[in-house]
Order: C-alpha cells, then structure tokens, then sequence
C-alpha cells in the first residue's frame, strides 16, 4: 500500500492513530509492521547528502515511527522518545539554567523530586515545592526568575487532580512553561497540551509500554524552538532507547485503547470494595464523587485511570502486611501494565522523598489495577484485607 495512504492519519480516531499514525507499510517488503532497524550508521550518497538519517544516536527509522506515533496521539507536532521517563525529565530540565526557578507539585514521583533536589539543584537551578490545587499558593510562589512549573496529574502515588487549564495560566502570566507528567492519564484519558501545557512527559515504561517489558521516556510539544533545543540536547547526550525499545514500546501503543479501557473498569470494581471497608481509613481516586478533585477530573480526563491509593485504618505495620499478602496482586514496583501490582510508597518508590515536602503517609497502599478477571482481582484484595 502506497504511504501516501496514511497521508490523512491525523483526521482519523484515537484508536486508529494508536495503530496506524506513524507507520505506513514498509515499501520494500509490504510488512504491516514497522521494522526494526538495528543499524548504527547510515549510507550517504554524497558528503552531507543522505535519506534521513545518519547515525542511530541522532535518528533511528524504528524511533521516527514510535516518535510520530505517541506525537500524534498527545496532538503534539513534535515528540522524542528517550532510554527511560527520568532521562526525558534530565533532558527537558536541562533547558534551565544556573539562577533559575521550578516549582514543583508537592505530590510528586519520587523519581521526579530527587532529580530536581538533588541533581539540578546542586547545578544552581532554585525549586519549590507547592500544593498545585491552591492556585493563590501557586501564583504565590512564583518569583521573577520562575521558568517552569511542573505538574503531575492525577499525582503519584496520592492521586491529586490539577486543573491543568488553571495552573497553565498561572504559568504564563509568569513567562513560564508548564510541564505535565501524563503517565498515569495516558493522552487515552487525558491531552494536555490541548489544555494549555507546554510539555507533556511520559515514563512510557508504564502504560504505553503496558506490558512490563521494556523501558522508556517521551517528552511532546508543540513548540518548536524548544523541541529543536531538546533535540539538540537528547542528541548531546545520547539519552536514546534502543530500536528494539522502541519497537516494543510501539506495539505497546497499539493495545493502549482496549487496556485503559480494562484498566478503568478494573479500578473502579477494587474501588467499590475498598470505600467504606472498616479496615480502609481513606480511598485515594479521583473517580469517587467525594475525592477533591472529582469535578476536575470529570471535566478534563476521559476516564479515571487504574491506579488506586488507599490508606490502612491500622497504620503502617498493617500496611505493610497487606503488601506482601496478596496473591493476584504483585508486590513490585512500577504500575501500568497488565498485571496488578500493589506496593508500600514510603518503604519502595518514595523512599527519597521522607523527610521531605513530599514525604507520603507511611499507612499508604498504591496499587496499579492490571487487566485480570476482575472477580479475582476484588476478591484477592476483600482476602487479604480480612487477614490483617
């Protein structure tokens, strides 16, 4: 089939961009699947003169189509996929300089707050950690030398909704870029740039990816400037997935759709279970009518995501039997892919943040609702609570 096919892809559905945008049949061989080009370097017909590419670290066949694929899907004109979401967050806070200023969601990854704590801030780059929901502490905060504000949403792992629309405007009235962490929405559930961020980042090692298998990063924008500058920069330091990364995280993208729909629908089953439970003291999910950022939620997600916080009446040291004692659920961490997973934040993916603005309650549980039959999945978890 002749490229010139996929010419329209941009009009077509969600669902069809996921599978199609980004990759037309192979013109050599026909194969409906992208190929994996694992060449390092590339012919030229004259000195400077080429089809592309040059060498793997600058641009990669099998990268271009998981790039245009995720860019399309964001509505992004521009994307770059990267080794893992940390070396993407490297790359885009490597735009600052010496003097100035982040500010920081108070509620997030804790990946997220060791590298700007740190590593950048040692290199001169200030940070300030605030509640992104209280728009009045938000433009507060902001001082003359604020150049970004990073948000997560919902957050990690207390899954706090922020009004991207509010907190962009917030943003640039102050000259700055805001930056949203989609990892958990997924541009499935949630655009971001369409709500006026200027950055979007993914650890596409989560649902993208969506199968455990294969890590990696992606930052998308439609400013131009500033993708040619992280362009620059990726190529600089070489922050790049390998093609066999990228092809697996593409085949990820092309099921993302049917997953997140499984996924929500999981969510909300374990989320029945857990309100109101004697032994829950709180469930964290924006889908909940009485979470604080319900309506938010509603107006600007499609769906209300797997991910699932709930703290145990009994503390900490309940909390920590109830990780270890599931069965469906994997004691592991990371989240968004197939299988469920339940972990302890403040003993395993937040530990760098005690102590800290962004420390986490210790009586904390995070699952990440997989695709399993949802009878065992509820039934799993109604076990385990019963066991404390």
């Amino acid at each position: 089939m002749a490229d010139d096919v996929f010419a329209d892809a941009e009009s077509w559905g969600f669902e069809t961009r996921a599978i199609h945008a980004g990759q037309p049949h192979d013109p050599v061989s026909g194969a409906v699947v992208v190929p994996i080009s694992l060449a390092t370097t590339f012919a030229q017909e004259q000195v400077g003169v080429h089809r592309g590419y040059e060498y793997s670290r600058t641009g990669n066949p099998t990268r271009t189509a998981l790039q245009d694929c995720l860019a399309s899907l964001e509505g992004a004109s521009h994307g770059l996929a990267f080794a893992s979401g940390m070396s993407a967050e490297d790359t885009l806070l490597r735009t600052l300089s010496p003097g100035d200023h982040i500010i920081l969601g108070n509620d997030a990854y804790g990946g997220t707050f060791r590298l700007i704590s740190a590593v950048v801030a040692p290199m001169g780059v200030e940070w300030t950690a605030v509640d992104l929901t209280d728009l009045d502490a938000l433009a507060g905060a902001v001082t003359p030398s604020t150049r970004m504000i990073w948000a997560e949403t919902p957050t990690n792992p207390l899954l706090t909704i922020i009004d991207i629309a509010a907190v962009a405007q917030v943003a640039h009235d102050a000259g700055a870029r805001l930056v949203v962490d989609n990892t958990f929405a997924t541009p499935y559930l949630q655009q971001p740039l369409s709500l006026g961020a200027d950055v979007v980042v993914h650890s596409t090692t989560k649902y993208c990816g969506g199968h455990s298998d294969v890590v990696g990063g992606f930052l998308a924008s439609n400013d131009h400037e500033l993708a040619d500058r992280l362009a620059y920069l990726q190529n600089a330091v070489g922050a790049v997935g390998s093609p066999f990364d990228n092809y697996l995280t593409l085949r990820g993208l092309k099921t993302m759709p049917v997953r997140m729909d499984r996924h929500c629908s999981n969510a909300a089953a374990v989320v029945d279970l857990l309100d109101g439970h004697p032994k829950v003291s709180e469930v964290l999910y924006p889908g909940l009518p009485g979470h604080a950022g319900h309506e938010i939620a509603a107006r600007q997600m499609s769906g209300f995501g797997g991910m699932v916080s709930f703290r145990v009446a009994a503390g900490r040291d309940a909390a920590m039997r109830l990780a270890a004692s599931t069965r469906v659920f994997t004691l592991a961490e990371s989240l968004g892919a197939v299988e469920s997973l339940i972990e302890h934040p403040g003993a395993m993916t937040h530990a760098s943040a005690a102590g800290s603005p962004l420390e986490v309650p210790d009586d904390l549980i995070r699952l990440s609702v997989g695709i399993e039959s949802t009878v065992d999945l509820v039934a799993d978890l109604a076990e385990a609570l019963d066991r404390l």
